[in-house]
């Protein structure tokens, strides 16, 4: 089933200094002068939420955060709270990215307890899961990404604004990206598991992995695919807004 209206997101990672935001300012000038019927958010270093969030009042922009802390407070130096950065201004916060998977060791139970501190602040958590090539080599893709839905996703969830966003970890920064059969067959089984483990929530199912303005209409169309998580290619407006108006 395809959604016509898409959830497009931008995450900068570790990248943006307060100059940088000229380039969320463009994106924010073209969707005014141009809307667009996609949803569009962006996710932005701890130090620039607060930044943005003033600079994207009023906008169709939707700012986020890219980690939070499990607990409201505490003594967790350097960590940053869903408490911080909602009232930094944050509405989105992304959780189980696999880079803190695989840099951090998060497992499962890490994310849903991330999920569920989102939750608790009045933040949209969007939740990764996917697959390393040895594990997609082996044919443990459709294993591992479903079992990973399943211990991710709180029972909280259910009835809550989320989203899930299926990254196949080799394609992340390679340029490299699944086929479209490959990318329908997982974001079918993802559905099926979130429905197991939910019920018939209908929460969008974003891909992310080396999504750039050539590939994002051929992604947007594939069925099941009702968005895009955007790395490299969010941090420039014009690359963007090209993949904001892909779908």
């Amino acid at each position: 089933m395809k959604q016509s209206v898409k959830m497009i997101v931008g995450n900068w990672k570790m990248n943006g200094l307060a100059a940088d935001l000229a380039q969320a300012e463009a994106v924010r000038v073209s969707l005014a002068e141009a809307p667009t019927g996609n949803r569009v958010g962006l996710c932005f270093p701890a130090t620039l939420i607060a930044q943005a969030a003033g600079r994207l009042k009023g906008s169709p922009v939707e700012v986020g955060g890219q980690d939070c802390h499990a607990a409201a407070s505490g003594a967790y130096t350097g960590s940053v709270s869903a408490e911080m950065l909602k009232e930094a201004g944050a509405s989105l916060v992304i959780a189980g990215h696999s880079e803190r998977r695989a840099g951090f060791g998060e497992t499962d139970a890490d994310v849903a307890a991330k999920v569920k501190a989102a939750l608790r602040a009045g933040l949209e958590p969007i939740v990764c899961v996917g697959e390393t090539l040895e594990q997609r080599d082996a044919g443990r893709a459709l294993e591992v990404v479903t079992l990973q839905v399943a211990g991710s996703l709180p029972e909280s969830l259910s009835g809550r604004a989320f989203a899930v966003a299926y990254e196949p970890v080799w394609a992340i920064g390679t340029g490299r990206t699944p086929t479209v059969e490959q990318v329908a067959e997982m974001h079918a089984a993802i559905r099926q598991a979130q429905v197991e483990r939910l019920g018939a929530a209908r929460a969008p199912i974003l891909y992310g992995g080396s999504v750039n303005p050539k590939n994002a209409a051929e992604l947007l169309g594939v069925d099941g695919v009702d968005g895009v998580l955007v790395g490299g290619a969010s941090l420039k407006a014009d690359d963007f807004l090209a993949i904001v108006r892909a779908g």
